[in-house]
């Protein structure tokens, strides 16, 4: 019976993948095998021994120790795309609301309550400072062509838009689901020299932290207006408000509020909504249980953030999964091993992704004695060694 802790509210969707035959879920759960998460921050959370897998029920994994998870051979799950229609949506909600005045526009409107008759005159009379330019002939730049980059660039064009696209690390998966009518931008400063609106979709890492800066934005055009449903910290909260105030940047619509934006001139803060919808919340809860089921039962690993995609048609035979550095001989040192207690090897795949890497051996045994794992689990550089039966 695997055991999974669940540490925000799981969509039904996602728990109904669990066969109550072999799982049990909640929230109160000792050892678990694997834990399913959403926003709650597990920096703090005493890994046990026996947890195999985390798996987000979103695209960001900021909330998990991924390299302590890595060094225990945890396995981390994401569910990149699950959430990306509904992120999109807002992206395209947040292009009308830096253009339009909107949200300033209502707040406005609030104040006349209480003006009776007058009310029709005073709005005429108003709306001028809420005036603010269509989006269609305009151009976009999209930083980033994941799952929400491509369906916003695509979506954007739709809209009438020219839409620049760029990301050095884009998929072939990616490239195929991008309009051909993207621009191929060859480096972000193209995107900066030649957009109206700028959109970032990439990952939170060392390079991208601040990437919108005080630099960044001086080589962008004057009165850019500036999308970042991503994550907080790739904008520079101080240096945006600089630029706001000197009029550089006309708009900046983000979904991270911090104490420095709030109430900024030119600011829209949303509430991190991006992903807040049934559909969302659905998608990926199902996404998430799904590769925990498939990792827990026969050891496969599809959108892992720490660990190579691998993924092995099972054999009736003793499936061993090795999770190990990335380093010389290892591959030797362990089908070595294995064949050394007489155990036939009938299939294997190895990947890696930078330090770590992950091996599927299926035998052609039904039992393999523990003694086999225990020499395995004492070569220098691996980590961990589960065998499925």
């Amino acid at each position: 019976m695997f055991k999974i802790l669940t540490l925000n509210k799981i969509s039904p969707s996602g728990l109904d993948n669990f066969d109550t035959k072999q799982y049990t879920y909640g929230a109160d759960m000792n050892d678990p095998d694997a834990v399913m998460v959403r926003s709650a921050s597990m920096h703090e959370y005493e890994m046990p021994d026996g947890l195999l897998a985390i798996a987000r029920a979103g695209a960001g994994v900021n909330n998990i120790p991924v390299e302590a998870c890595s060094e225990k051979g945890i396995v981390v799950f994401n569910t990149p795309g699950a959430n990306a229609n509904a992120v999109k949506e807002l992206v395209l909600c947040g292009l009308i609301l830096s253009s339009r005045k909107i949200v300033p526009g209502i707040d406005w409107c609030k104040t006349l309550k209480g003006q009776g008759g007058e009310v029709g005159k005073l709005v005429e009379k108003g709306k001028g400072a809420f005036t603010g330019p269509e989006i269609m002939g305009k151009k976009l730049g999209v930083i980033g062509l994941g799952a929400i980059g491509i369906l916003t660039a695509n979506a954007a064009l739709a809209l009438g838009m020219e839409v620049y696209g760029y990301d050095p690390y884009l998929s072939v998966d990616s490239a195929w689901s991008l309009s051909q009518d993207i621009i191929h931008a060859r480096s972000m400063k193209e995107i900066f020299a030649n957009c109206d609106y700028i959109t970032v979709h990439v990952p939170l890492n060392n390079e991208t932290k601040h990437m919108v800066n005080a630099e960044s934005i001086a080589a962008m055009k004057d009165g850019v207006r500036i999308l970042n449903f991503a994550r907080g910290e790739l904008v520079n909260d101080e240096d945006m408000i600089a630029a706001l105030c000197a009029g550089k940047v006309a708009a900046y619509v983000t979904d991270f509020p911090s104490d420095e934006v709030i109430g900024a001139e030119g600011v829209i803060a949303i509430p991190h909504l991006g992903a807040s919808t049934p559909e969302s919340e659905d998608n990926c809860a199902r996404m998430a249980a799904l590769q925990l089921v498939d990792f827990l039962e026969a050891g496969n690993i599809q959108n892992s953030v720490n660990l190579p995609d691998v993924q092995l048609p099972r054999t009736s035979g003793v499936r061993l999964c090795v999770i190990h550095k990335n380093i010389p001989n290892m591959l030797t040192s362990i089908t070595s091993a294995v064949s050394g207690e007489g155990i036939n090897i009938e299939n294997m795949l190895n990947k890696s992704k930078k330090d770590y890497a992950y091996t599927l051996i299926d035998t052609t045994v039904r039992s393999v004695p523990e003694s086999v794992v225990k020499i395995i689990e004492g070569i220098d550089g691996v980590i961990r060694v589960r065998m499925i039966i």
